[in-house]
């Protein structure tokens, strides 16, 4: 057990072993990992650093919002997951993208309109709020937008070297492509492009979106399948209740 002052400082000494540490120092971070500071003695070895906290994360910030990300950079055992921590201003827009990771979220405070469009050009809208999930396969493009409250979340992917910064946005495409290319995609004149951005947007302030039935665009393909809303499972693990999803009741998911 760790070993204290007189003003609870922790120290790194166990059983007559080790000695005090007199800095300098973070004590803030040493009481919140006392096992890091004085190892059980059953360890054996040096183990790997198996957390990392969003505070520590660099910060993008955009006139949207923010994002930061933790990865097998800033984690070298997290091999196969990485995570995005968003927050989105009333209206703003994480912009059209798409990457070759599947992405699991999960809302922690606030709403938002999400979008889709599968490869078959059946298109996918719907709101999420605070404790809600979306699955999103790898390859789909998909944005999100914060509704009138705003919204924060959090972003699993399924490989550790995932990156918000090398995601494909539809902006750099169109910054990147002959207008006459879009115009004939699109069916418009080319002019109709003579204002697109320049680079990329990422995250950028817009209006609240209209209520979400006026929204939606009928699909010439067929509709998308709703998103399953009772997917996650209460459980009560030895006194402390946990929440389950799998894919058991969630039938878009095709990921680990």
């Amino acid at each position: 057990m760790t070993e204290t002052t007189t003003h609870q400082v922790p120290q790194p000494i166990r059983n007559g072993h080790g000695a005090t540490d007199n800095g300098p120092r973070n004590k803030q971070i040493d009481l919140q990992n006392p096992d890091i500071l004085v190892p059980p003695d059953t360890d054996s070895g040096t183990l790997p650093n198996l957390k990392f906290s969003f505070s520590q994360a660099h910060m993008r910030l955009e006139k949207g919002g923010w994002a930061r990300e933790v990865t097998q950079r800033e984690m070298p055992i997290a091999t196969t997951l990485a995570g995005v921590n968003m927050r989105l201003k009333p209206g703003a827009f994480r912009e059209l993208h798409w990457h070759k990771q599947s992405e699991w979220a999960y809302v922690l405070e606030g709403k938002c309109r999400i979008s889709a469009v599968d490869q078959e050009g059946r298109n996918f809208l719907e709101d999420v709020s605070a404790g809600d999930l979306w699955f999103f396969p790898q390859g789909i493009p998909h944005h999100i937008q914060a509704l009138d409250e705003g919204v924060e979340f959090l972003l699993v992917f399924n490989d550790g070297n995932f990156s918000e910064n090398g995601t494909f946005l539809i902006s750099d495409w169109f910054a990147h492509t002959p207008r006459s290319i879009l115009a004939k995609n699109f069916g418009v004149p080319e002019e109709d492009f003579s204002s697109i951005p320049t680079s990329e947007l990422y995250i950028f302030n817009g209006r609240v979106p209209p209520p979400l039935e006026s929204d939606r665009i009928l699909s010439p393909t067929g509709a998308h399948p709703p998103l399953p809303r009772d997917v996650v499972l209460p459980l009560v693990v030895v006194g402390v209740p946990v929440q389950l999803a799998d894919g058991a009741g969630f039938d878009l998911h095709q990921s680990g």
